[in-house]
């Protein structure tokens, strides 16, 4: 079995559907198979610097202040429920391509999962930034990553082409958004659905 994963990094509901996928597949028989692939989606694929995460939700949804910390606290305690402690207060908003260009040659050595999670965590637990070579060197080589490595792999364009035809093909598939979810190019899931359409997906991938 082969699943194939679009999010994004500084995409909250990424991270729990990530964690629901994993319950998901942890209930399968004994000596299923599974392969999780790792596919590049930016959300926000044009945006420039670095900004407050807060601020960036008010202007795109037109809130206020207070709207956007409802907003996250109501993430937050759900999040809670899949065992994750997040801290949206203080998170910024940029660029991802490097990021998923990252994922994506960590992904070639078989070594994605850890990368992935342990960004997600410096960004929704830790308030970590995951834009500039710096920050991910710093998320990556805490990892377990070789910094020499890293470092070169960003200061180069490896899997910038596999970034935008991930994208391309989510669109094919008709995403509008992360995360989202196929099992064999077959079962698709869209979002961060409750429990029981994992099991429920999967269990429908091993009837096929």
């Amino acid at each position: 079995m082969i699943i194939d994963v679009w999010s994004d990094v500084v995409c909250p509901w990424c991270f729990i559907g990530k964690r629901r996928l994993e319950k998901a597949v942890a209930s399968l028989p004994d000596g299923t198979q599974v392969e999780i692939r790792h596919r590049a989606f930016q959300l926000q694929p044009d945006i420039q610097g670095v900004v407050s995460t807060t601020e960036h939700l008010a202007s795109k949804y037109r809130l206020d202040s207070e709207a956007v910390a409802r907003m996250q606290a109501n993430v937050c305690s759900i999040a809670d429920g899949e065992g994750l402690c997040y801290d949206l207060e203080n998170t910024l908003s940029g660029n991802t391509r490097d990021a998923h260009r990252l994922l994506l040659w960590a992904q070639s050595q078989g070594r994605h999962a850890q990368l992935l999670e342990a960004m997600y965590s410096a960004y929704f637990e830790k308030s970590e930034a995951l834009f500039s070579h710096e920050d991910l060197i710093a998320v990556a080589t805490r990892a377990g990553f070789n910094k020499d490595t890293i470092e070169a792999v960003l200061n180069s364009n490896d899997f910038d082409g596999q970034v935008t035809e991930d994208q391309q093909l989510a669109s094919n598939l008709g995403a509008t958004g992360v995360p989202f979810f196929v099992i064999d190019m077959k079962v698709g899931i869209s979002g961060a659905q409750p429990q029981e359409v994992f099991n429920n997906a999967l269990a429908q991938a091993l009837s096929n």
